[in-house]
């Protein structure tokens, strides 16, 4: 070894840089948190957190959707404002969804450490005392019934009347050019024979025109029940009481097709 080598290395071993056999050690501070170079860490590490038990114990058995525990989950700003960084609301639904995957596990087999994480999730509240705030008839004698579909929500006024149907200040064959979307959005007037008897005034947004009917659907239901509570089994018969919760899975963009490239062949 060369005299300017002998002396870099015994520096280096001075300064705690190298041992005496020439190894070199680490000195930097190495980040308590995997997360520390991004601009979510406390999120971040959260559903690193959550990730990490769901491949620990996924081979647990689970309970069906219906009787799994109920959480009353956060909402994306409660979750930001909780950890004070900037959550993105799709994040926020992948974590949401690996914690409902863990609160499928048989809570007589759970692990602690998982009810210790899933609490993070949820909001100090019990679900079974914080019930819906009851839909009345106002003043003018309207009943109002909110419903969603997909990415479309629907308001609908429904109040005695002789059958006028406006949706957003217009009439139903101007909103909804497809015959299949109108009877879909009155099915819960068609269905209990009520036409003729109740005015609908709705406001429709978002979404395509199908879901914007089967949400109206869904709305004038609500709104039908509060004035004549006797239809519920009616109304659930016919599907109306009763969101649909599918959903068209959202596009992968850049992902290549498998017939979209020739196929590699050998010569």
């Amino acid at each position: 070894m060369a005299a300017g080598s002998r002396d870099t290395a015994k520096n280096r071993s001075e300064n705690g840089d190298a041992t005496n056999d020439g190894r070199i050690e680490r000195t930097n501070t190495v980040p308590s948190s995997p997360s520390y170079f991004t601009r979510e860490p406390r999120f971040n590490d959260l559903y690193i957190r959550l990730t990490q038990l769901l491949n620990k114990y996924h081979r647990l058995p689970t309970l069906p959707a219906n009787e799994a525990p109920t959480l009353p989950w956060m909402k994306v700003d409660q979750i930001r404002q909780q950890l004070g960084e900037p959550v993105k609301s799709s994040h926020f639904a992948k974590m949401i969804r690996v914690g409902k995957r863990l609160n499928l596990i048989d809570p007589s087999l759970r692990p602690n450490e998982v009810d210790i994480v899933l609490r993070q999730l949820t909001r100090n509240i019990d679900p079974y005392v914080n019930n819906m705030r009851p839909i009345t008839i106002d003043k003018f004698g309207r009943a109002i019934g909110v419903g969603k579909r997909k990415e479309s929500t629907a308001r609908a006024f429904v109040v005695e009347g002789t059958g006028e149907v406006l949706v957003n200040g217009k009439p139903l064959n101007e909103i909804f050019g497809r015959v299949h979307d109108r009877e879909s959005a009155l099915w819960a007037l068609t269905a209990t024979q009520r036409m003729d008897k109740y005015n609908v005034w709705a406001l429709v947004r978002g979404g395509g025109t199908t879901g914007q009917a089967e949400a109206l659907t869904l709305a004038v239901a609500k709104a039908l029940l509060v004035h004549e509570p006797a239809l519920k089994p009616a109304l659930r018969k016919a599907g109306c009481v009763t969101r649909d919760p599918r959903a068209v899975e959202r596009k992968k963009h850049g992902r290549v097709k498998a017939r979209k490239s020739p196929a590699w062949v050998k010569r």
